[in-house]
This record gives structure tokens, C-alpha cells and sequence, in this order.
């Protein structure tokens, strides 16, 4: 059974309309840009210095998400490491990437959006758009293994307060 490695992307430029189309994740970061296959069915590589975001969407037709839900309200559940990005232009934008280091792209950063709509899975912010990056905390798995008493710890521990 064939997988499509095709996905649907919004892409936000600087100075520019964005741009709809499909990337192939297998091969769509280029040295000098990403490659995308625009909906009339022309391929073309969009330099890193032009993009603002790359946002992984379900849906054209929605577009790109509010600017108000672009920062986490609360603490994200999603494990990773929750990050702040100052963009140029002093545009704010939240989101939660991997906490291991061999998943980040050489070239941008992939995160997983505050969005609450579900329209954007995820969303790609190339190096060159970012001016600052902040971890605002990290989260565990919840599955986690946590430690346990031996049986007999603590036997001969002085109690703190009596009564």
C-alpha cells in the first residue's frame, strides 16, 4: 500500500501574499529554500529568507490562523520542549517541539502549534525568520516510570514535628 508523502501548506512570506500548495517531506528542505508544488501545478523553490512560517494545514479554504492564537493560554500538554520565537518584525509565536535534538531540522524548527481550530497540525519557522528563542519549560511524559520506597526506608528517620 502506497503512503502519499505529499502535505497541504499555507506558506507565509515576508513581504508577499501566501502561498498554497503541497511540499513531498521526504525531500522538501533544499539548500536554499523549500520546495513546493504551487496549486496550478507549477514546482518551485521559496528562499528561507522570504518565509515567515510554513503552517501544515487540513484546509485551504481557512487560511492562516488569528494572530491572537498563536500563543499558548495556559501551560501546552504536549510533550517537548515549549518554546517562544520573536520573529523579525517582532511577531510573537508559541510552540512545542521535540525534546531530542537529533529531530530538529538543520534549517528551521517544526512545532506543533497553539491553534486551537485543529487547522494547523504544524507548523515549519526557517532560521532565518527567527530573531530570538526562549524555553518557557519542558514537558515530561506522563508515563514515566516514578520512584518508589524501598521497603524499610526511612525506618530510622527522625519525625519533624510530633503530634
Amino acid at each position: 500500500m502506497a503512503v502519499s508523502t505529499s502535505k497541504k501548506v499555507l506558506v507565509a512570506r515576508f513581504d508577499r501574499e501566501t502561498l498554497s500548495g503541497f511540499v513531498n517531506l521526504q525531500e522538501w528542505e533544499k539548500p536554499d529554500g523549500i520546495e513546493i508544488l504551487t496549486a496550478n501545478g507549477s514546482a518551485t523553490v521559496i528562499p528561507y529568507t522570504e518565509i515567515r512560517i510554513v503552517y501544515f494545514v487540513l484546509d485551504f479554504d481557512r487560511g492562516e490562523p488569528r494572530r491572537e492564537s498563536r500563543i499558548f493560554n495556559s501551560r501546552p500538554k504536549h510533550e517537548g520542549v515549549w518554546v517562544r520565537l520573536r520573529l523579525r518584525g517582532g511577531e510573537m509565536l508559541d510552540g512545542v517541539m521535540p525534546n531530542d535534538l537529533l529531530q530538529w531540522e538543520s534549517r528551521g524548527f517544526s512545532m506543533i502549534p497553539p491553534d486551537p481550530s485543529l487547522q494547523n497540525q504544524r507548523i515549519y519557522v526557517p532560521r532565518a525568520a527567527v530573531e530570538e528563542i526562549r524555553i518557557l519549560g519542558v514537558n515530561g511524559n506522563s508515563n514515566r516510570r516514578r520512584r518508589t520506597r524501598r521497603p524499610g526506608a526511612g525506618k530510622n528517620q527522625l519525625e519533624m514535628f510530633d503530634g
